[in-house]
């Protein structure tokens, strides 16, 4: 990690964080920051434990040891159980925006209901001021049109920006995206990216799970490459996608990309 890196101040730490799915040991002591306004990539082959990362960032996934902490907050509390911890990752969660694969839209809502939902029952924000940030959201994922439609109306590439303006009514301190274009035809990656791209001119702080190669060599601040539950090797996006040090970057790059690294 660079010099500057150090300096920056921590939105998410991640330390020492291991993680098993009965005999499988998916996480192995990984350590990662996520700086205040940057944009981190998490690239590696399926199974490498990229999402299971991410998922636990926000306690979708119960980690075995370690730490997460938000803005200086920790989200595993093992010292408290209950409703305790409930009302306190509730919190957590309220602060991280998360994208996934598969939209998971409430299909009998409308889109703007589908944006406004959170903030008027978690934060209990009043409906008309709910209703004028699900517009400018909607507006700013190029969907303002679409108010009014229901889910099965939308494109897979409107399902996603939309989910993206679901998370962002919540005005979180970090994005979380975990493939958010995988699940997507190739001909509307390229939207949903551009959303990305428009958060990451803004600064907001993001921490992307991605198979998208160019996107995040393009958009990240940080990149990182996991193979087999570690950081193989983390660097600047120039010089872990053109100048790789490990063999096993090298190889994946290679196969992604059709480089001759």
């Amino acid at each position: 990690m660079s010099t500057n890196r150090q300096t920056e101040t921590p939105m998410v730490e991640i330390t020492d964080v291991h993680k098993r799915f009965g005999n499988l040991e998916v996480l192995k002591g990984i350590n990662l920051t996520v700086p205040l306004g940057k944009i981190i990539s998490i690239i590696g082959p399926s199974g490498s434990g990229k999402s299971t990362l991410l998922r636990s960032v926000n306690h979708l996934e119960v980690i075995d040891s370690g730490t997460i902490t938000l803005d200086g907050v920790a989200v595993n509390r093992p010292d408290i159980k209950g409703l305790a911890f409930e009302r306190h990752i509730n919190h957590i969660r309220q602060n991280m925006g998360m994208v996934f694969q598969h939209f998971n839209l409430f299909p009998h809502l409308s889109t703007l209901d589908n944006v406004t939902l959170a903030p008027r029952k978690l934060k209990k924000m009043d409906k008309k001021i709910a209703r004028e940030l699900g517009m400018e959201l909607l507006d700013r994922v190029g969907l303002a049109d679409k108010a009014d439609v229901f889910p099965a109306w939308l494109s897979g590439g409107q399902k996603q920006r939309v989910a993206i303006a679901r998370a962002l009514a919540m005005q979180p301190k970090v994005m979380l995206f975990d493939e958010a274009t995988s699940a997507l035809d190739p001909e509307l990656v390229e939207e949903v990216n551009q959303v990305m791209q428009s958060l990451a001119k803004d600064h907001m702080t993001m921490l992307i799970v991605t198979h998208e190669m160019g996107f995040a060599r393009d958009v990240s601040s940080w990149a990182m490459f996991m193979d087999g539950g570690v950081v193989v090797e983390e660097n600047t996006p120039d010089k872990l996608f053109t100048a790789p040090d490990q063999e096993r970057t090298q190889n994946f790059l290679r196969k992604h990309l059709g480089s001759n690294l």
